[in-house]
């Protein structure tokens, strides 16, 4: 199998890539956020490129290790007929980054164009609202020979895009999946909204050429649509080749020249990419490349992570915030950013485990409450009644009276049931509020049952 992908991402821009209309296609209603521009009504002309924009474009670019073009920028008229496109021809720029990598798979161009609008076959209406929005489209090369590869891959993407600030989200993100194995030709499937749908569309093309391959037909070289409904792909049209999109220059808008100054602006003010982020905490902090993928889910997760490294011990920081952190923000589905949990209150946390102010059992039910709460880690302990070390005799105490109020957790211990002494564990961390700990716990409730 050979896989190829062309993602279409919408850019965070205030105003339309070559007119001052807004951007909030999804909030207005139909056909309002438009003007003679992106309608392309006669004797209508383009205003200069967006450069926000174009920088954003650059920006995505340098965060995929592509190279900015040094040539001379222009703008293509893309011909074809389709209901969405007002003009008959879609603007799209020629390559503004080039040999770029992500994952293992080479990207081949990141261009920008503009988005068409959106047009509903079933109704036959179109809403032009979305008409002429900036869209980066990336590339890249059939470097990807499952269709777990090409899920991976869209993954690292969002994670870069995140990082950004530059795209709208997943939601708007657009993918053709090209598609072939040995012996046949290459399919395309339009417009594949998900990651999820890239996958299934990989697994049934996979099925569909292989079972034309082996009853000796001939695949051939065309467009299909995706049917998420069904999880299906079906014929829409022969593939179009370059030419018969017949690009001409765009004479209505002025050549861009990309000043190489500019472009390290742009690399000194970005952040560092999600994926080199991940290599260079397995290499700093010596954490698991599993522990460090999760910390750079989220760019603030990460920045937090590396303030408290500067304090707490970078292993037990990774563990806390993988495991338990992340429980609490996907369980109260809200990201890092969202939490109003700072560096500050993961060290304090931290520091109570350490001084064996909390146990890590108590530990586990404190974080659970610190998600949008003003108070810090200890406030929140004190008010849980969790805060304190528990003396050994009041330990011992706390054994002995749940041994003597569960007779039968001796007897069922003594016939093999290893349950019953996790049952004895939980009746003395409810006798001492969670304080005790858990496996020392353990340890001294079987030397008691064993004496007996």
């Amino acid at each position: 199998m050979m896989c190829g992908l062309e993602i279409h991402v919408q850019l965070d821009t205030n105003s339309k890539l070559f007119c001052s209309c807004p951007t909030n296609y999804q909030d207005a209603p139909n056909n309002t956020n438009i003007c003679h521009v992106c309608l392309n009504q006669p004797g209508a002309k383009p205003y200069p490129p967006n450069q926000y924009a174009i920088d954003n474009a650059i920006k995505v670019a340098l965060m995929l290790g592509c190279d900015i073009s040094e040539e001379v920028i222009y703008f293509m008229r893309k011909h074809y007929d389709y209901p969405d496109l007002s003009s008959g021809y879609q603007r799209t720029s020629v390559p503004v980054g080039i040999n770029g990598e992500l994952n293992g798979v080479r990207i081949h161009e990141i261009h920008v164009e503009e988005d068409p609008g959106q047009y509903k076959p079933d109704r036959g209406t179109v809403n032009f609202n979305r008409s002429g929005i900036a869209l980066i489209e990336i590339v890249t090369e059939p470097d990807m020979k499952s269709p777990e590869e090409a899920r991976n891959f869209l993954n690292e993407l969002i994670r870069v895009l995140n990082y950004s600030r530059c795209a709208r989200g997943e939601g708007t993100m657009r993918a053709d999946v090209n598609i072939s194995i040995e012996g046949g030709k290459r399919a395309e499937v339009k417009n594949v909204n998900s990651i999820r749908g890239a996958y299934k569309v990989l697994k049934f093309e996979l099925i569909r050429q292989k079972n034309i391959l082996r009853r000796g037909g001939e695949v051939q070289q065309e467009t299909r649509a995706y049917l998420e409904s069904q999880m299906i792909t079906v014929p829409m049209r022969l593939k179009e080749d370059a030419d018969d999109y017949r690009y001409i220059p765009d004479p209505d808008l002025p050549p861009i020249l990309i000043d190489p100054a500019h472009v390290e602006e742009i690399r000194e003010n970005m952040p560092e990419p999600a994926h080199l982020k991940t290599i260079r905490f397995v290499e700093e902090y010596g954490i698991d490349e599993s522990d460090a993928k999760v910390l750079t889910s989220e760019l603030e997760l990460a920045d937090a992570f590396e303030e408290v490294a500067k304090v707490a011990d970078p292993k037990t920081a990774a563990r806390l915030m993988r495991d338990e952190l992340k429980r609490v923000l996907h369980y109260n589905k809200i990201n890092f950013a969202d939490s109003q949990i700072t560096p500050d209150d993961i060290i304090e946390l931290i520091e109570l485990i350490d001084t064996k102010q909390v146990t890590p059992e108590a530990a586990h039910k404190l974080i659970e409450q610190m998600p949008n709460n003003s108070k810090s880690p200890k406030e929140i302990g004190k008010e849980m009644d969790i805060i304190g070390v528990v003396e050994d005799d009041q330990i011992e105490n706390a054994i002995n009276e749940a041994i003597e109020n569960n007779p039968s957790a001796i007897e069922d211990y003594k016939n093999g049931k290893e349950n019953a002494v996790n049952f004895l564990v939980g009746q003395v961390m409810r006798l001492t509020k969670g304080k005790a700990n858990a496996g020392q716990t353990n340890q001294l409730i079987r030397e008691k049952l064993d004496q007996l």
